[in-house]
């Protein structure tokens, strides 16, 4: 069974879904969505554990999430995902750096695809993730939202 509940953050509201054994979306909703889910929510200790965690990563608490995921994509998907989720908090990776370490060296493109494809955004930081030049591409939340995050995690980088 799939619950769901939406979280207030200070960038906007992520709507947070679980099937008992992990998150498996995490997603930064546009406002005239909300609506669709508020019928739809039902928090559950996994859910809640979820948005303590993020309200705790958005005060510069926590570094690293320990809520459990449920991640549902292809193997090379899930590959990506699992490097994306060795990236230090307050560092970044380029897209071809992210296919070095999975074995796939020119696979910087699929890799910038399964990047997309991330069903739990800020737990599998794929935000982490820039252009061979340093510069900020491609996030679903908005290039404003990247640009966030990223300053966030560098503001915190040392403490704790």
């Amino acid at each position: 069974m799939l619950n769901r509940m939406y979280i207030k953050t200070v960038i906007g509201t992520y709507i947070a879904e679980e099937n008992g054994a992990g998150i498996t979306r995490l997603e930064l909703l546009c406002d005239s969505s909300i609506t669709d889910y508020l019928q739809e929510c039902k928090p559950t200790l996994l859910l809640k554990e979820c948005e303590s965690e993020l309200k705790a990563y958005f005060d510069g608490r926590l570094k690293k999430f320990s809520v459990p995921v449920s991640l549902h994509g292809t193997e090379f998907q899930k590959k990506v995902w699992h490097t994306l989720q060795q990236i230090p908090y307050g560092e970044t990776r380029s897209y071809g750096e992210i296919a070095e370490c999975i074995g796939s060296p020119k696979a910087c493109r699929a890799v910038g695809s399964a990047n997309n494809h991330n069903p739990v955004a800020i737990i599998v930081p794929c935000h982490r993730v820039i252009g061979a030049n340093g510069k900020l591409v491609g996030y679903a939340g908005g290039l404003d939202v990247k640009k966030y995050l990223l300053d966030l995690e560098k503001k915190y980088m040392g403490c704790l």
